[in-house]
């Protein structure tokens, strides 16, 4: 298990995917000095390292159905790791998931906040299909995921697959929603959107830490009970299963709380049992170091999950995906993006995406193709053999013939919408309307930070883009009054 105190060598990731060179290969206008610096002569002044390649399918492997691992970091921004560009947080883990396999610079989260986006990616679909997705995000019990509508875990098990989701769920509570009501076999973790991570004291003061329905009494600090059930996960013999397992940390998300900070601790628990109502929020704590701290904490944690996939003799035949729910909170590192978590700006929903699956993917690549949430949901039920089910279409597309047979995507639209902002994205137009009420056009290719306003120059693009916008909306159930 890698070491929680380690740090990386000046050689760790001196490849494609180090943060100098993904500032080269991405192309980001105004990176920090010292990333630019890095990108020409390489660490420590050395020469300047490989770049990564842009992606090419393999083609001609076979191989059997995969384990599927989905990680999911909590309110990570797009630029938080090393490989994305962070000129201060060290990623080596998720660096090295990078150059081992595919990673994705136009990747996006299926909304702007938690509970949404889980959505999209449990059901394949526009978290607005499903009333429970109108939350943005849940906070009662008054809505959820209805156990009736199909998941991908539901899907998979059908079709022979072993299910599991260990961590954050988000997506309804007990006694009306649950992962295990959903087609998820296993089950260990919080219901909530956030909890302080040694009491496991929730929102609303509740105790959030279960097993299956039950209330599992764990009072050490969560990221590392959620590291020790994964791998516990991953290393299990399924008896000839491929299986599935959704990890779903919470780690980087507030309380700014890392492994160790009793005392901090301590301190928001007594204000969440004095009544008050935003003590997990943690306004008043917090800072870029400690963010820092929390984001390698979650780095060294995937590693050890890593580690003991690749001890189990299952890294070749499994899938790993890592991902973010939405973008980054207020001390993340999102530049050259604009906006944040909850809204529709690139800041708030381009996320890192990272895929590896060493029997069918080639390592040191990169994929510029814009995706989304929902379309790892029809992927991995397309690479599992499960079909989706035919009342329930879903929104996203399989990357599968993208992927393993280097097949040109056809060209669709993704699409977002909350609370007062609406998105959608076209090739490399982007049409936003923010909570001014003031319709924008921005052109992603040569303006990343959605600074230059296009409308006025392309209005007939701007209004295309717009009439599209609407016709799915009009799909969509509308927010209750």
């Amino acid at each position: 298990m890698p070491s929680y105190d380690s740090h990386p060598s000046r050689r760790a990731f001196a490849g494609a995917v180090g943060a100098g060179a993904a500032a080269v290969s991405l192309g980001l206008a105004g990176a920090p000095a010292a990333v630019a610096q890095a990108a020409e002569t390489g660490p420590a002044g050395g020469p300047a390292p490989a770049r990564e390649r842009e992606f090419r399918a393999a083609r001609e492997r076979r191989s059997r159905r995969p384990n599927i691992l989905f990680i999911l970091g909590d309110d990570l921004g797009w630029a938080d790791l090393s490989s994305y560009g962070s000129p201060h947080i060290r990623t080596p883990h998720l660096d090295r998931l990078a150059r081992r396999g595919v990673r994705f610079t136009d990747a996006y989260s299926g909304s702007a906040t938690c509970s949404p986006t889980r959505f999209s990616l449990y059901t394949g679909r526009y978290p607005a299909r499903t009333r429970g997705g109108l939350a943005e995000p849940i906070a009662d019990k008054s809505a959820g995921l209805e156990p009736t509508h199909p998941t991908l875990a539901s899907l998979l098990r059908d079709s022979g697959y072993a299910t599991a989701l260990i961590g954050k769920w988000h997506a309804g509570y007990l006694p009306d929603y649950s992962p295990t009501k959903s087609g998820w076999e296993e089950f260990f973790g919080n219901f909530g959107g956030a909890l302080e991570y040694y009491s496991k004291l929730g929102l609303g003061g509740e105790y959030d830490l279960y097993e299956g329905d039950a209330e599992y009494k764990d009072l050490r600090y969560y990221t590392r009970i959620l590291t020790e059930r994964a791998s516990e996960y991953v290393a299990r013999d399924h008896h000839g299963k491929p299986w599935l397992l959704n990890l779903n940390f919470t780690t980087p998300h507030w309380p700014w709380i890392a492994d160790g900070d009793t005392r901090e601790s301590a301190e928001v628990v007594r204000r969440i049992r004095s009544g008050d109502p935003r003590a997990l929020w943690h306004q008043d704590g917090g800072s870029v170091e400690k963010y820092k701290e929390m984001v390698e904490d979650l780095d060294r944690s995937v590693g050890a999950v890593l580690e003991a996939l690749e001890r189990s003799g299952q890294e070749k035949d499994t899938l790993v995906v890592f991902s973010s729910d939405n973008g980054g909170e207020r001390f993340s590192y999102n530049w050259p993006l604009s906006g944040n978590k909850a809204s529709l700006q690139e800041g708030g929903i381009r996320v890192p995406n990272i895929a590896r699956w060493p029997a069918r993917l080639d390592g040191g690549q990169v994929s510029r193709l814009p995706v989304f949430s929902p379309d790892w949901t029809a992927t991995l039920l397309d690479l599992a053999g499960a079909r989706p089910h035919p009342a329930y279409p879903l929104d996203g597309v399989s990357l599968a013939g993208y992927l393993l047979r280097g097949e040109e995507p056809a060209p669709r639209d993704l699409f977002w919408r909350v609370r007062g902002e609406r998105a959608l994205r076209r090739g490399n137009w982007k049409y936003y309307r923010g909570k001014t009420g003031r319709d924008q056009l921005f052109d992603l290719a040569a303006d990343l930070r959605e600074q230059a306003d296009r409308s006025a120059a392309e209005p007939g693009r701007l209004a295309e883009l717009r009439a599209a916008w609407e016709r799915t909306d009009a799909q969509l159930l509308p927010y209750p009054a």
